[in-house]
């Protein structure tokens, strides 16, 4: 593949050596693409010391997911794009990228952190065009580098295309040993691109069919998006692991991971892509097709969007996620009272949990925490070895208020435990009287391998701690965990409709042995 899109190259210095290594491999790479026809040119190339910033496994941490966006028919196609990124900035904030489409060619600007330190105004103009895909990332797979950054971008024997991914692929590490066996040359470690290898040995023409023979292959969690030079396409994996809605804006359609990034660009929500469901998006219209058929489509919807990573303004899986989540805090308060001056929340995920708590209790609700917005959320940092210290910077505690009072703290969920301990610390150094930690969800006991990246499983805290030693390693007066039963009870759809394997271990999708967040960098 050569390179497009690219905005690091190696350093004069580097060059030669370069050259010489070009001169040497030449032969193979040649007989390779003829053999397959492939021009593999999606990724950029980097700079050496951008390879050696790769992260080991030692740096797992829980993270974040990933956000997609896409906008097919606006004039300045980007600017929209780079506008709806910024309202799915919370899904990721290690890398962001955006191709665009003039009609004849995509045009591609990623780079690593937020959207508004990566696109300046020179970025934006330079990506014209009416139709546009972006991208913010967290890993689930793979390291944090330039490299793994998306939207990827290649031209293959077909053309150019785009792809921007949000989910996991289980069976990645299968697939890319088998492709690599047939000579296909990987150059980064995400799961993603093994979709792309797949797509460049197909031989029939035409994306549609391109596309539904290559997600046949994969399996496991993933909203996608891709962008050909005409045409923009949206699909999502039989089980729905993770929201794609689509909008529409006068003539242009949009598809986003959150509906939040239409209030923001001034679309309207229309509906959600199904589970199973590919979308072509073209001049035309729009045109639907199956990656299965629909009978054989099981929604598997992570209830770990509502309770943790969408924002509370969107509307995924048939539900407000507001009111799912001031339901749970209605549902702790019912089935795990306490008796208390005030209720406070973990800001900002216990915000709408507290809410309900304290309507349901009739317990008054108190801002008991200042949240500093403009610290990233230490749950999806990538280096975690000042976690603890950072809640300081992040969360203050109004003295005033907590001084002398039994509080019910609420907040979403507890993964390792360490920065809910230092917030709790930070309450009893305040000078409250009693802490009751309330938390909207189950313990976590186990992994996740449809596209959120928590700690390895011996880290989780509710796998080597029993109700009253969380209570002790958290140092407050009792604690309490939602039921499975009570977080279902608060969603709208049927409970065989939720993923909740983190809590439970029950994975719908068969695992390989060799799935961690590193397998593709151990292949």
């Amino acid at each position: 593949m050569r390179p497009v899109g690219s905005r690091k190259c190696l350093s004069p210095i580097h060059a030669p050596l370069a050259g010489t290594l070009l001169l040497a491999v030449t032969p193979f790479i040649f007989l390779t693409l003829v053999a397959y026809r492939i021009k593999f040119c999606a990724l950029p190339l980097i700079s050496p010391h951008l390879n050696a910033q790769r992260a080991g496994p030692g740096n797992v941490d829980a993270k974040e997911k990933c956000g997609l966006y896409g906008i097919f028919g606006a004039v300045d196609a980007a600017r929209h794009v780079y506008q709806g990124l910024f309202a799915l900035q919370h899904r990721g904030q290690e890398s962001a990228g955006i191709v665009s489409s003039d009609g004849t060619t995509l045009h591609s600007r990623k780079g690593m952190g937020l959207v508004g330190e990566v696109f300046h105004e020179a970025d934006l103009k330079a990506l014209t065009g009416q139709s546009a895909v972006g991208h913010v990332r967290y890993s689930t797979t793979g390291s944090s580098n330039i490299n793994n950054a998306q939207p990827f971008l290649i031209t293959y024997s077909h053309g150019q295309i785009a792809i921007a991914h949000n989910g996991n692929l289980v069976n990645a590490a299968a697939l890319r040993r088998e492709y690599e066996s047939q000579g296909s040359i990987f150059q980064t470690t995400m799961d993603t691109e093994v979709i792309l290898h797949i797509l460049a040995k197909i031989s029939r023409k035409g994306a549609s069919g391109q596309i539904e023979q290559a997600l046949s292959r994969v399996r496991g969690a993933y909203s996608l998006l891709f962008l050909t030079p005409t045409g923009m396409v949206a699909a999502r994996d039989p089980n729905g692991f993770r929201p794609l809605c689509i909008g529409r804006m006068g003539n242009a359609w949009m598809v986003a991971s959150e509906t939040c990034a239409f209030d923001l660009t001034g679309g309207t929500f229309v509906r959600e892509v199904a589970p199973g469901e590919i979308v072509y998006i073209s001049n035309t219209g729009l045109r639907s097709s199956r990656i299965v058929p629909e009978a054989e489509s099981k929604p598997h919807y992570c209830i770990f969007e509502h309770i943790y990573f969408a924002r509370p303004d969107s509307f995924i899986f048939g539900d407000s996620v507001h009111m799912v989540r001031k339901r749970l805090g209605e549902r702790l308060a019912h089935d795990a009272p306490a008796d208390a001056d005030m209720v406070i929340s973990i800001p900002e995920g216990g915000n709408s949990a507290a809410l309900g708590f304290s309507h349901a209790s009739g317990i008054p609700l108190e801002t008991g925490f200042i949240y500093n917005r403009y610290v990233g959320r230490t749950f999806i940092k990538p280096d975690a070895s000042d976690r603890a210290a950072s809640v300081k910077v992040k969360l203050n505690v109004v003295k005033e208020v907590v001084r002398g009072k039994r509080l019910i703290v609420v907040d979403d969920s507890v993964v390792r435990g360490t920065t809910c301990r230092a917030k709790m610390a930070l309450l009893r150094e305040a000078g409250a009287k009693e802490v009751h930690f309330r938390i909207t969800c189950p313990p976590h006991r186990h992994a996740c391998y449809y596209g959120i990246d928590f700690p390895q499983r011996s880290q989780l805290l509710a796998v080597n701690h029993d109700i009253d030693s969380i209570r002790e390693f958290l140092k407050v007066d009792s604690v309490a965990y939602q039921t499975l039963d009570g977080m279902l009870a608060c969603v709208s759809n049927p409970p065989e409709h939720y993923c909740h394997a983190c809590f439970t271990g029950d994975y719908i999708v068969p695992v390989d042995k060799d799935t961690d967040k590193f397998a593709m960098e151990k292949v």
